[in-house]
């Protein structure tokens, strides 16, 4: 059987940038290389591109990556055809890309740039497309769709950072006159609660609002969800599925970039402790905002459950999670039936928009099993 030759790119012009290298190191280490050869693709800081000539990936995540001596510069051309070109002494040597898989969060691989690079360029990825990648990101834009699609979601307010300097104590007293303190203050654009604050008071809004000012022009306020924290996987095209329902008990004030990434105070339950006709309807809830998005391949779609009532409240919906070897995304398809090795076969047959048929990894979906039957996909 012919091997696939997969790109995985890494790192990236993000805040995000060190999540990007966390996950790539894990998809390295679990995919199968029998069946794909691998064009690991690393993008610095700076936005220099460099296919990374080395095998151990665990440096990856400290930094030594980039001073490999079979590195070479790197880049894939927007000319349909050529695929991804590196750069040896005065040769160019290309090499035909069946998939990419951007394995990038935040500003330029999950906004909606990379995708365009890549369907200008003719090579099919994995995630969702422009438009999906864009309206995701943006978490304002997320939150139109999500209300017009009638999906319950917290009260929130937009706030233009530039209006800040001169308007600051108005755009608090406009809060403080619509939510009750704590809110949850955000960066529009960012992922891996990057810029992220819970505030409690006067001062703290208006810390938070320069907090998240620095990563955005624009800042979402939202108002606390009081309840449980519960995570779904999807994955698919035309007829995505979504896992068993996973529950991030934080241990700290809130589930922040130390606790997802640097700290061990958090814990994962899955399933999640929630009663089985509520996780129906966060499963169900998931698929319907995937498909209202306009999803592709995968994404993770965040809910709350309200400890009184156990309502289901939507909180987002990133289209390129994280992927390291804690991350809830493979997690959660694991404990559905499918290991991650697998997982990543799955999604390399997902690739868009050639590799658009869910038939093409239909026998290893486990369709048949209750964890990942079609949460009501046709009902949405």
């Amino acid at each position: 059987m012919k091997k696939l030759s997969v790109c995985i790119l890494f790192g990236g012009m993000s805040p995000e940038h060190e999540v990007s290298l966390r996950s790539a190191e894990s998809v390295l280490n679990h995919i199968n290389e029998s069946k794909y050869n691998l064009f690991p693709v690393g993008i610095t800081k700076e936005g220099d591109w460099i296919l990374y000539g080395g095998k151990d990936y665990s440096k990856l995540v400290t930094g030594e990556w980039r001073s490999c001596p079979e590195n070479r510069r790197a880049t894939i051309s927007p000319v349909r055809g050529q695929g991804l070109l590196s750069f040896e002494g005065d040769c160019v040597v290309r090499e035909r890309i069946d998939v990419v898989f951007p394995v990038l969060h935040g500003e330029n691989g999950e906004d909606g740039a990379m995708q365009g690079l890549l369907q200008m360029a003719g090579i099919p990825y994995v995630g969702p497309h422009i438009a999906a990648s864009a309206v995701a990101m943006d978490k304002s834009l997320t939150k139109l769709v999500a209300d017009q699609a009638g999906v319950p979601q917290a009260a929130w307010q937009l706030v233009r950072a530039g209006e800040l300097e001169n308007h600051m104590e108005n755009t608090l007293d406009l809060l403080e006159n619509r939510f009750r303190y704590p809110m949850f203050v955000k960066p529009a654009g960012t992922g891996s609660s990057v810029g992220v604050s819970k505030v409690g008071d006067r001062d703290a809004l208006r810390s938070g609002l320069r907090y998240a000012g620095k990563y955005d022009k624009k800042i979402l306020v939202e108002e606390f969800v009081n309840g449980k924290e519960i995570e779904v996987a999807v994955m698919g095209n035309d007829n995505p599925m979504a896992s068993i329902c996973g529950e991030i008990d934080s241990g700290a004030e809130f589930y922040d970039y130390d606790a997802k990434y640097l700290t061990e105070t958090s814990k994962a339950y899955i399933p999640a402790r929630i009663p089985a006709e509520v996780e129906e309807v966060v499963r169900e809830t998931a698929v319907k905002v995937y498909n209202a998005v306009g999803c592709q391949g995968l994404s993770r779609v965040d809910f709350f459950v309200t400890h009184d009532e156990n309502r289901v409240v939507f909180n987002e919906i990133n289209t390129l999670p994280g992927f390291t070897s804690i991350s809830m995304y493979p997690k959660l398809f694991e404990a559905s039936g499918i290991p991650y090795p697998e997982l990543l076969d799955n999604l390399s047959c997902c690739g868009w928009p050639w590799r658009h048929s869910d038939e093409a990894g239909r026998g290893s979906f486990h369709s048949g099993t209750p964890a990942l039957r079609r949460a009501g996909a046709g009902d949405h």
